[in-house]
């Protein structure tokens, strides 16, 4: 996307792509399931965690989630929207977005080298020399786009946070963010419902307080918990378990409703059928698996009839409902997350071009940044709205040279 606008806006502009891979966009190909979740129909700084909300809004709004669409509308990738304003290719291959952006950059110009694996950038005589294995390149700029280290083997193995340390920036701690969370073997049901799917609210709570609340489908799997509220979860958690803080998660398996609203619902439901079980009951809440799974936690008889459940019992299982723990001990790590958290601070990066505060000539893009998204496509519009950034700057860098 940098070299892209780069190109489009100042045909005058030498641009070279250096790829460490002998075939660039492997993460790219992997994303969304192979189908490339490209962007959403309604991007915000909301969408975020990192960084200042301000910087991210101004670099977002630079290019929006539809100019995102109509650029690649443009180069013949066409979208439709799925579930929660997901926007996919049309042809749901990712193989078709990543072709798109390579035949774009060879027709503007741009020149690509694959399996030049960056080894050093470094300041010289006013320029930026930057080093491969093969050969050595003088540039009035140089891009950091190597992404965070999720996924390293499609390439993004956190290289690219020594070169800015190396030029001077400081570095956000990174964790993983977007993965599977693995739950506690000894204290955790979740083999007995892998593959079982259910809408939640998760709850975040750090040393003893709600830090953060998060709605979506929750799936159970034989090591924990995926699905994307548990994978947006994820980084939460861990940033505070790694910061030595006390760190819970707890589901309410009713989305919002209160405990109030919840025992509402069971005693009107005990009034009206009070022959029906207690099992039929929480039946009403979730599905039957996860209502047999939340009885037995209870040490409840499920056959017992609702005239016979007592106001205790009851007040245990709506307690159960709204604020059951999720006993977390880690997440799956960067081979199976999707975004990285932390980077190189937005602090250190203006707005208005990407370009470094500490570094000039330095330009610094997309996953690298202490900027990550929740699941939904929004770390690639990041991608896409930063890259546009640079490269517009870019293009004016070379105009004024």
């Amino acid at each position: 996307m940098t070299a892209i606008t780069a190109r489009r806006e100042n045909r005058a502009a030498n641009v070279v792509l250096l790829d460490g891979a002998k075939k660039p966009g492997a993460k790219i190909l992997v994303s969304g399931g192979s189908r490339c979740n490209v962007t959403n129909r309604v991007v915000s700084e909301r969408d975020f965690w990192g960084g200042r909300a301000t910087v991210v809004r101004r670099v977002l709004r630079a290019f929006t989630a539809d100019a995102a669409a109509a650029f690649f509308h443009d180069l013949g990738v066409l979208l439709h929207e799925e579930a929660d304003g997901k926007l996919f290719p049309d042809s749901s291959r990712s193989r078709d977005v990543l072709n798109a952006l390579l035949r774009e950059s060879e027709k503007l110009g741009v020149v690509l080298l694959a399996d030049h694996r960056v080894l050093d950038v470094a300041r010289a005589d006013g320029r930026l020399r930057v080093s491969t294995a093969q050969t050595e390149f003088q540039a009035s700029a140089v891009v950091l786009a190597t992404g965070g280290q999720s996924l390293p083997k499609t390439g993004s193995d956190g290289f690219g946070y020594v070169l800015a340390q190396r030029l001077g920036h400081s570095i956000v701690t990174t964790t993983p963010a977007l993965a599977p969370l693995v739950l506690d073997e000894s204290t955790s049901n979740h083999r007995d419902l892998a593959g079982v799917s259910v809408d939640v609210g998760l709850a975040v709570w750090v040393d003893g307080t709600i830090e953060t609340r998060l709605q979506g489908p929750l799936l159970w799997t034989h090591v924990g918990a995926s699905g994307p509220v548990a994978m947006n979860a994820s980084r939460h958690w861990l940033r505070a378990h790694d910061a030595g803080k006390r760190v819970a998660i707890t589901i309410n398996f009713c989305g919002s409703r209160s405990f109030e609203q919840v025992e509402a619902e069971m005693i009107a439901a005990s009034s009206a059928t009070p022959r029906a079980s207690v099992h039929t009951l929480v039946s009403r809440f979730v599905p039957d698996s996860v209502a047999r799974s939340i009885l037995s936690g209870l040490a409840l008889d499920p056959a017992t009839l609702l005239a016979h459940l007592t106001r205790s019992d009851r007040r245990t299982i709506a307690h159960a409902l709204v604020e059951s723990p999720l006993d977390v001990v880690g997440t799956r790590g960067y081979n199976f997350a999707e975004a990285t958290a932390g980077g190189v601070s937005l602090d250190e990066v203006d707005p208005a071009t990407m370009e470094s505060r500490i570094c000039p000539g330095l330009y610094v893009v997309g996953e690298i940044l202490d900027v990550d998204g929740r699941i939904g496509g929004f770390n690639f519009q990041w991608a896409w709205s930063s890259g546009f950034v640079a490269g517009r700057a870019l293009a004016r860098r070379a105009a004024h040279k």
